[in-house]
């Protein structure tokens, strides 16, 4: 009989062993986003796969909250190459990793905070502004 397969966050909580004061967590997770934020650039600065056309979001000023985003864009063109989403995807399961590893320490469980982020977005839809 096959047992249960371990969830993510059991799996980083029996993996996270070199960096287990909630300190080292704390900063290897600030760490990981600095890097998911420097691997999105440089998709941008080195290669070029995407680019980013920032200016000032213009929107009717008697647009109701439900029709903003027709009106706002993402400054973003072009699409990841595959070695750029390759890198980036890595970094977001290193940032997802010390997530994990943050709500393990402060015995928290990952998939809870997940299903009750989605029930709020479920149900607040758009006003869910956090």
């Amino acid at each position: 009989m096959r047992g249960i397969e371990p969830s993510f966050q059991d799996q980083v909580e029996a993996h996270l062993i070199r960096h287990r004061s909630i300190l080292d967590v704390l900063s290897k997770l600030q760490e990981s986003g600095a890097r998911v934020n420097r691997s999105v650039v440089k998709a941008v600065t080195s290669c070029g796969c995407i680019t980013i056309d920032a200016s000032k979001q213009e929107f009717p000023s008697d647009v109701g909250l439900a029709e903003l985003k027709a009106f706002l864009a993402s400054h973003l063109t072009g699409s990841l190459c595959e070695r750029c989403r390759e890198t980036i995807e890595t970094e977001i399961g290193s940032a997802l990793f010390y997530t994990a590893g943050l709500c393990s320490l402060l015995d928290l469980k990952l998939d809870e905070i997940l299903d009750k982020q989605h029930s709020r977005i479920k149900s607040l839809g758009i006003y869910n502004l956090t």
